[in-house]
């Protein structure tokens, strides 16, 4: 199986002031296509540090980083950015839609900052990532008319706009109830096979855990434990 993240013996550490303070100690995972990947731990762990690397926002202080075969830390910024949008997606615990924009436009946006897409071809994506998430009759509502679940399923949808090789989510169902919450994995599970997407998730949410292929359990910077899942 492809590996679409690696890492090998990476580390973080940032500087307060004076003193070094590790946030990553020798990391190595690689991390196959298509598979949903959870790095569980408590908060402090690094799992937030670690989320970052991959999505290629922050770069390692030592070891090496590859996402989908490239590695980001040799990118200019301008360079970085562009294969972020290309590459990685990315759901938030508080969602993160544009208040001001439609669920259309919010689905809409990836395209016009990333990829120079004709106004047709975008519509034929919007229009159909809209009907996989069941938001087509919703698509001129605006953030603010959408209930929790909602907003998560049209956040599921943007992340997707761009054909990424990579999803991170960042407790993706923290602000929902039991059973939102089941179905937006539901669609995340739907979406992965649909179109070998990988997930990877940081989560202190059991429901996640038990649907994941592997789990990576964090803390004080280092995994202390890697389990793959059998699912009956």
């Amino acid at each position: 199986m492809e590996t679409v993240v690696d890492l090998k013996h990476v580390s973080k550490t940032y500087k307060v002031g004076e003193v070094d303070v590790p946030a990553l100690k020798d990391i190595t995972v690689d991390i196959k296509k298509g598979t949903f990947v959870s790095f569980i731990g408590p908060s402090g762990s690094g799992k937030t540090t670690l989320l970052n690397l991959i999505g290629a926002l922050d770069t390692p202080s030592g070891g090496f980083l590859t996402i989908t075969g490239s590695d980001p830390a040799k990118l200019k910024n301008k360079e970085r950015a562009k294969f972020r949008g290309e590459n990685i997606g990315f759901i938030f615990q508080d969602f993160n839609l544009i208040s001001v924009l439609t669920v259309y436009e919010n689905i809409e946006y990836p395209l016009l900052m990333v990829k120079e897409t004709p106004s047709n071809k975008r519509k034929e994506i919007v229009e159909s990532l809209l009907k996989k998430v069941d938001m087509f009759d919703h698509k001129d509502k605006y953030p603010s008319q959408l209930s929790g679940g909602q907003k998560q399923r049209i956040a599921v949808a943007r992340a997707l706009t761009t054909s990424p090789r990579i999803v991170l989510a960042d407790e993706p169902t923290a602000n929902l109830d039991h059973d939102t919450a089941y179905m937006v994995i539901d669609l995340m599970k739907k979406m992965r096979d649909e179109s070998g997407v990988t997930f990877i998730f940081s989560t202190h949410d059991t429901k996640i855990v038990g649907e994941v292929d592997v789990i990576h359990t964090l803390e004080d910077g280092a995994i202390q434990k890697s389990e793959e899942v059998t699912h009956g």
